[in-house]
C-alpha cells in the first residue's frame, strides 16, 4: 500500500492472478481498516497544504505526472494486460486515455472561478468561492484499473482535494504503479494513498472510506448493488458522492440507418475489453426492415475481425475475461436465451484456450424476456431483438432501471433529434459505437449513478460553494 508518501507492508499478502493463465503475477499487501484509517489521516493532514497551493503549481505536477505516464507507456500498459487479460493495444489505448485526464485536469485547475454577485443592498458586495470538499475516497473497478483512477484523482487533485484509492481486488498493480509516478511527478505525501485488498477485507475497507468523519467526498465506479450499500454508509455522516454504476446500454439500428456503418460501430462497442466495459452495448434492437441483413453482416464481421487469446498476442483481439465467475454469468444468460427459442447464430461456448476465455457470440430470435435482456452481461454476448416502430424500440430501451449509455444508428435527421433527447440515459452515441473522451461528461441517470465525471463539470463534483456576504461598505 501507498500512505502518507510510504510504501507499507502488512502481515498479510494476497495474490493477484493472470486470468488468461492462472498463474499468479505476484503477491500485494492485504490492506484492511486499520490501513485505511491511517491513509484517510495522511490524506486530511496532507489536505490544508495542497489546498492552498496554487492553482499553477498543482496543475505543473499533475501534468509531470501525466508526461511520466506517456514516457513508461509500455510498461504501464503491460501491467494492465497482466492483471486483467485485456489485449495489448486496448491497455495502450487505456494509458493514453488514462494519462489524458491528468493532462486535461492539470488544465482545468487553473480555471475553476468563482463569481460576482450584483448585491440587492447599498453597501453590500456578494462573492462565491469555490473550495475543496477536502479527503475523497476513490473505490474503482478492474475493467478500467487505470483511467478509472485518473479520471476521479485528476479532477480531485485540480480542485485542491486529496485523495484515497481502493482499487479492486483483481488489479491493484496499476493503482500502484500510478503511485509510483505520482511520487516522482512531486505530488506531495498523503496526496494520493493506496490501499488495495482482497475480496475478504474490501467489506471493512470500504466501511471505513465510507463512514470516517474525516472523509468528504465518495467516488465510486462499480455495481448497483454495491453502490446501494455505499450510498447508506454516506449517509451516517451526508458525505458528497459521486457513482458511475451498472449499465443496460440499448443499441438501435433503425431501418433507414447504414448497415455497415452501424456493424462497425456495434463490433466496437459490444466486443471492445470481451465485452467487459461499463457502456459496453448489452441489448441490439433492429428494425424488421434491416434486421436479417445487419444480423448476417454483423456474424461475418465476428468471425472475421475477432480473435480470442493472450493480451499479450499481438492478434488479439478478444482477451479473457476477468475471473470464472464472469464466464458463468455469459453461459448462464445464453443457456437461458436458447431455452426460451434463442438461436446461437456464432460462438456460444467457452473457448479452448481455458476456462476464462468465451467465444464471442451472438443470438437471434430474442426477447425482453430473457434474462440476457434484463441484466447486463458483462462479457461477449450480443443479443438481438426484432421490432417494428421506433416507439417500441424506444420504450424497450427506456424499460430499464438503469440508464448510462445509448447509441442509434439512423440517417434520418428528425428522427435522429426524437430518439436522442427520448432514450433515458446519460450518454447518447448517434452513429457512433464508442463515445468516451476526456472532453466530454461521462455518467448515467436512474440507477445509473449520480454526478458527472471528465469534461470540465468533472472538477465541480469535488468542490464546495461558498457565499461570502461583505457588508458596511
Amino acid at each position: 500500500g501507498l500512505v502518507g508518501g510510504r510504501w507499507v507492508d502488512t502481515a498479510a499478502a494476497f495474490p493477484v492472478q493472470d486470468p488468461a493463465s492462472g498463474e499468479e503475477l505476484g503477491r500485494v499487501s492485504d490492506c484492511g481498516a486499520a490501513e485505511a484509517r491511517a491513509a484517510v489521516r495522511a490524506a486530511h493532514e496532507a489536505g490544508a497544504a495542497w489546498g492552498r497551493l496554487p492553482a499553477k503549481e498543482r496543475s505543473a505536477r499533475l501534468r509531470r505526472w501525466y508526461e511520466l505516464m506517456m514516457e513508461n507507456k509500455e510498461e504501464l500498459a503491460r501491467i494492465i494486460t497482466a492483471e486483467s487479460g485485456k489485449p495489448l493495444k486496448e491497455a495502450h489505448g487505456e494509458i493514453t486515455y488514462s494519462a489524458s485526464f491528468l493532462e486535461w485536469f492539470a488544465e482545468e485547475a487553473r480555471r475553476i472561478y468563482g463569481d460576482v454577485i450584483p448585491a440587492s443592498a447599498k453597501g453590500r458586495r456578494v462573492v462565491v468561492l469555490k473550495q475543496p470538499v477536502g479527503v475523497a475516497a476513490i473505490i474503482t473497478p478492474w475493467n478500467f484499473p487505470s483511467a478509472m483512477i485518473t479520471r476521479k484523482v485528476g479532477a480531485a487533485l485540480a480542485a485542491g482535494c486529496t485523495v484515497v484509492v481502493k482499487p479492486a481486488e483483481d488489479t491493484p498493480l496499476s493503482a500502484l504503479a500510478l503511485g509510483e509516478l505520482a511520487n516522482q511527478a512531486g505530488i506531495p505525501a498523503g496526496v494520493y494513498n493506496v490501499v488495495p485488498c482482497s475480496r475478504q477485507q474490501t467489506a471493512a475497507v470500504g466501511e471505513v472510506l465510507c463512514t470516517d468523519p474525516l472523509v468528504s467526498k465518495i467516488s465510486f465506479t462499480g455495481s448497483t448493488a454495491t453502490g446501494k450499500i455505499l450510498l447508506k454508509h454516506a449517509a451516517g455522516t451526508v458525505k458528497r458522492v459521486s457513482m458511475e454504476l451498472g449499465g443496460h446500454a440499448p443499441f438501435i439500428v433503425f431501418d433507414s440507418a447504414n448497415v455497415d456503418q452501424a456493424v462497425a460501430g456495434a463490433l466496437a462497442s459490444k466486443y471492445r475489453n470481451s465485452g467487459q466495459t461499463c457502456v459496453c452495448t448489452n441489448r441490439f434492437l433492429v428494425q424488421k426492415g434491416i434486421h436479417d441483413e445487419f444480423v448476417e453482416k454483423f456474424a461475418k464481421a465476428i468471425d472475421k475481425e475477432l480473435h480470442v487469446g493472450n493480451g499479450f498476442d499481438a492478434k488479439t483481439t478478444q482477451g479473457p475475461l476477468i475471473n470464472e465467475r464472469a464466464v458463468e454469468k455469459v453461459e448462464k444468460h445464453i443457456k437461458d436465451a436458447v431455452s426460451q427459442g434463442a438461436s446461437v447464430v456464432t460462438g456460444g461456448k467457452r473457448h479452448s484456450l481455458g476456462k476464462n476465455f468465451f467465444e464471442p457470440t451472438l443470438l437471434a430470435n430474442v426477447t425482453t424476456k430473457m434474462l440476457c435482456t434484463q441484466e447486463e452481461t458483462f462479457g461477449p454476448l450480443a443479443p438481438v431483438i426484432r421490432f417494428e416502430t421506433e416507439a417500441e424500440a424506444v420504450a424497450i430501451a427506456n424499460a430499464a432501471n438503469v440508464g448510462l449509455a445509448g447509441y442509434f444508428y439512423s440517417q434520418d435527421p428528425a428522427q435522429i433529434w426524437r430518439v436522442a433527447e427520448e432514450l433515458e440515459v446519460g450518454m447518447v452515441g448517434v452513429n457512433e459505437g464508442i463515445i468516451s473522451s476526456v472532453e466530454c461528461p461521462f455518467g448515467g441517470i436512474k440507477e445509473s449513478g449520480l454526478g458527472r465525471e471528465g469534461s470540465k463539470y468533472g472538477v465541480d463534483e469535488y468542490l464546495e460553494i461558498k457565499y461570502v456576504c461583505f457588508g458596511g461598505l
